[in-house]
C-alpha cells in the first residue's frame, strides 16, 4: 500500500491505495477511526491521481458523482451499508432509520447502521455525510460535524446553481 495527502477545503486528506491501485481509504485530519499512519505504507503524492482529480472537480467544479475503483474492507454488513450510501444522490440527505428501512432492515437497526456508517473508510466518494438524524439534526461524523456541514453546505450551493 501506498498513500498521498492532498489539500482540499475541508483540509488535509489522505488518499490509501492498493497495491493494485484501487482507494481503500480517504481520511481527514483528526478522523475518528484513521488507522495509524504507518499501517499505509510509503507516502507518494504521485498515487491516486484520478482521485485527487475528481475530488479537485467535486470542490472546485461541481462534479456529482466519482468513478475511481474502490476496494473497501468492512463486514457484510458494512459492505451493504457503505453500498447504500453510494446510492444517496448527490444534493440530498437521507436519516440513519431510512437507510436501515431501505436495506430492509427493522426500525431499530438504525444505530447498526450508524455505526457502519462510522465506520465508512472512504469518506466525501462514499458519501456518509448525507446521513443526518431522525429530525435532521447532524450527528456523528468521522471527520468531524464542521467538516460535515461544510459538505453539505457545498453539495446544496452545488444543486441551486
Amino acid at each position: 500500500m501506498t498513500y498521498a495527502v492532498i489539500d482540499s477545503p475541508v483540509g488535509l486528506l489522505t488518499l490509501v491505495s492498493s497495491a493494485d491501485g484501487e482507494l481503500t481509504g480517504l481520511y481527514m485530519e483528526q478522523h475518528r477511526h484513521r488507522p495509524e499512519l504507518e499501517t499505509f505504507g510509503a507516502r507518494d503524492d504521485a498515487v491516486l491521481p484520478a482521485v485527487a482529480e475528481q475530488l479537485r472537480e467535486y470542490f472546485e467544479d461541481g462534479r456529482t458523482t466519482f468513478d475511481v475503483p474502490l476496494r473497501m474492507q468492512g463486514t457484510p454488513f458494512q459492505q451493504r451499508v457503505w453500498a447504500a450510501l453510494q446510492e444517496i444522490p448527490y444534493g440530498e440527505i437521507t436519516t440513519y432509520g431510512e437507510l436501515a428501512a431501505s436495506l430492509g432492515f427493522v426500525p431499530g437497526a438504525s444505530r447498526a447502521v450508524g455505526l457502519a456508517n462510522g465506520k465508512n473508510p472512504i469518506s466525501i466518494i462514499v458519501p456518509c455525510h448525507r446521513v443526518v438524524g431522525s429530525n435532521g439534526s447532524l450527528t456523528g461524523y468521522g471527520g468531524g460535524l464542521g467538516r460535515k456541514q461544510h459538505l453539505l453546505d457545498h453539495e446544496r450551493a452545488d444543486v441551486l446553481f
